[in-house]
């Protein structure tokens, strides 16, 4: 897809209202340091659009960017991070289960885990998670350019076991350095979007061509 405007349009902390919005949210999960913020500004083509800390685990904020003004993507605070206070993970994960639970505009969720390793205990939780809210997340299997080729096959085979994924749930290896998978999570975007609502003929189908269609 080409991203001509992004914008980041809305910032929620702990106690901010959720916006109404109209168009479809794609939402990411993961940890700390997974690297959310790579994967976003990849799929956005931009360097360093989305918002990063200085400190994993500072991210007390859900992230709205608005892309082609077509649709949104939403940046859900990282878990895990260690050094984080059990009242403040708490109201973290308040934060993202009030998320879930109200937006009418939700779509897809994806969940980041490290490709390098065997999914943590956060990592299973949250999968297990996204699954009781009724959604099917789209597993994203980060920093594909740390192993070997040949390592591949074998750590997606780790990951789906770690989660107790179903064989239907669909896990996409990425890397931010080689773009490896950009193209792959756009299809599921843009499939989902299909499926779930016809183009407005509002729109126009020729201006939605240009907005919506690689």
């Amino acid at each position: 897809m080409n991203v001509n405007h992004v914008e980041l349009e809305t910032v929620c902390g702990i106690t901010s209202k959720l916006p109404e919005n109209l168009m479809e949210e794609f939402a990411f999960a993961g940890k700390s340091n997974v690297g959310k913020s790579s994967l976003i500004n990849s799929l956005m083509n931009r360097k360093s659009f989305a918002r990063t800390s200085s400190q994993p685990g500072k991210t007390q904020t859900i992230n709205f960017y608005r892309i082609n003004n077509v649709l949104y993507f939403v940046d859900l605070p990282g878990y895990g991070y260690a050094k984080v206070s059990k009242e403040m993970k708490a109201k973290w994960g308040m934060m993202i289960e009030r998320y879930l639970k109200k937006s009418k505009q939700l779509k897809l969720i994806f969940l980041l885990v490290d490709i390098r390793h065997e999914p943590s205990v956060n990592d299973k939780d949250m999968y297990q998670w996204i699954v009781h809210h009724g959604f099917e997340p789209v597993v994203i299997a980060t920093k594909l350019d740390k192993i070997n080729r040949s390592q591949r096959d074998k750590q997606i085979k780790l990951i789906r076991q770690g989660l107790q994924a179903s064989a239907q749930t669909r896990i996409i290896p990425f890397s931010a350095q080689t773009k490896d998978g950009r193209d792959e999570i756009w299809s599921c975007i843009m499939e989902k979007m299909v499926k779930e609502e016809p183009v407005s003929e509002e729109i126009g189908a020729e201006e939605a061509s240009d907005q919506v269609t690689e």
